[in-house]
């Protein structure tokens, strides 16, 4: 495991020092947050820097169900919920949402170890996709074509696996700009610049779209027929 990038979302800024001294000391890196907004905007900013998620529910000006929703829409990342909360119909509801474990307060910070560790491995064992000629190891953030490595620019990386991970589904130009570090100031042909180039590297034509097609006057669409 290559990335060891923790956010943390956890109000209680004793516990939050708690736990990120206890993940130092298993070569964890873990970024704290009390405020879930700027944990949010540092996600929506940097969310190819991180592995794992660890959130509470109980937060200052947004719930953290609502968090979550917003975390796993901006990219398919595991979530452990670490709360207070330790009733049925909410592990149920967070389990729902898409949460891959959830504990229950207090617990033990070397309890939370495992299961981090549990939820990576698990998640490595399922990060090679194999999508046409290509070879995506989601873990290394690496693509291959006929088993040569495909050298993405930063963005252009950005906006591949942020293509990789909303499969099937139609991405905005707006959702672009919102997702990776590019400007808010973006032009539109500068965005379009950047998919050409994606689609010259992976070979892709845009006539016969086998990787990104695009829909008119919105934006694009990976195609994943696999």
């Amino acid at each position: 495991m290559n990335n060891k990038n923790v956010l943390l979302v956890e109000d209680d800024e004793e516990l939050q020092s708690l736990i990120i001294d206890f993940l130092k000391a298993y070569n964890y890196v873990c970024k704290g947050y009390s405020q879930p907004l700027e944990a949010l905007k540092e996600f929506e900013e940097n969310h190819f820097k991180y592995a794992i998620v660890i959130l509470d529910l109980g937060l200052p000006k947004i719930d953290g169900f609502d968090l979550l929703k917003k975390l796993k829409k901006i990219k398919n990342i595991p979530i452990i919920i670490s709360t207070a909360r330790d009733d049925i119909g909410n592990k149920i509801y967070a389990f729902e949402l898409g949460a891959d474990d959830y504990l229950s307060k207090p617990y033990e910070p070397r309890e939370l170890v495992l299961r981090i560790d549990a939820t990576l491995k698990w998640y490595e064992n399922d990060e090679e996709l194999k999508v046409g000629e290509l070879l995506i190891d989601l873990n290394k953030n690496s693509v291959f074509l006929e088993n040569q490595e495909i050298e993405f620019t930063k963005i252009e990386s950005e906006i591949f696996f942020m293509f990789v991970a909303n499969n099937n589904k139609i991405i905005s130009r707006k959702d672009i700009i919102n997702q990776t570090s590019l400007k808010e100031d973006t032009k539109n042909r500068s965005i379009d610049m950047h998919v050409s180039n994606i689609r010259f590297k992976i070979n892709d034509d845009t006539k016969e779209p086998r990787y990104i097609k695009s829909v008119w006057g919105i934006g694009y669409k990976f195609i994943n027929n696999n």
